[in-house]
């Protein structure tokens, strides 16, 4: 069952108690059910929470204000009794990952950050303006399913694949949440994203816990020098690299995934 913050911030936690919380952040093309292929497995290990951030999945609730998503994200941790944990976070979300760490040092004791995106991405490359073009003109003239398939085109199989190279069930999986983000936030026109100020790009070396960066070899060119930026911006990160899959590593390799962070969150 669903639970909801006073804010209207969807999450689960479930897994023994005692250690630090493993707390996970969904990409922008998905919502916290990108995490169902770990969870089982994860949360007999370890005491762990995942959430939708505002706009994606059930935490659907039209915003009064301007929306924070790293503020979202330590107020769920407050509310549902989270003072400190591991985090890790995926594309966008590793983005905001690194905005909850910086906002609020004390709570995160370490960072994984799987295909750093977002509020990491330096540039937008001609890659990306492709993409953006793409799902914009589909937007434009109302096309959901043109929007969906060009999300799929190029965070899940990415440049360097094409759709028969990947697993339909991820296909299939990313294009659901998608969908389901692109419904929910359909008339959020005039909601306001704050940013944080000075940015997290500019503050990389303020960042003082263990951090671990897994980069997909098929990603997108612009969050490869996303997470070679990160690396070198971030004393003492490690970088991990999978050259067999794009964007979504912890779908397409989850259970590698929940070895890598099983080993990095360990105690």
């Amino acid at each position: 069952m669903t639970s909801y913050t006073s804010t209207g911030i969807a999450y689960d936690r479930e897994g023994p108690r005692g250690k630090l919380p493993v707390v996970l952040i969904h990409a922008g093309v998905a919502d916290r059910r990108m995490w169902d292929p770990v969870w089982p497995a994860l949360t007999r290990e370890r005491d762990v929470v995942r959430l939708d951030l505002r706009g994606f999945g059930d935490s659907a609730a039209r915003p009064a204000g301007p929306v924070s998503q790293a503020g979202d994200v330590l107020g769920a941790l407050a509310e549902i009794g989270v003072g400190r944990c591991q985090l890790a976070g995926a594309s966008f979300g590793a983005g905001v990952a690194v905005e909850v760490e910086l906002t609020s040092p004390p709570a995160v004791a370490s960072l994984l950050l799987a295909a750093p995106a977002g509020s990491l991405l330096a540039e937008v490359t001609p890659e990306l303006q492709a993409f953006l073009d793409a799902e914009g003109a589909a937007l434009d003239r109302g096309d959901l399913d043109a929007a969906v398939e060009a999300n799929l085109s190029w965070w899940v199989e990415g440049p360097h694949r094409s759709a028969d190279q990947v697993d339909p069930a991820v296909r299939e999986l990313v294009a659901r949440m998608q969908r389901r983000a692109f419904e929910v936030t359909a008339d959020w026109a005039d909601v306001e994203e704050r940013e944080l100020e000075p940015p997290a790009l500019d503050r990389l070396g303020e960042i003082a816990v263990p951090v671990l960066v897994l980069v997909g070899g098929l990603d997108l060119d612009a969050v490869r020098a996303a997470a070679a930026r990160v690396v070198a911006g971030i004393a003492g990160a490690r970088r991990v690299d999978w050259p067999d899959v794009g964007h979504l590593p912890a779908l397409e390799r989850p259970a590698d995934f929940l070895s890598l962070l099983l080993e990095w969150t360990a105690e």
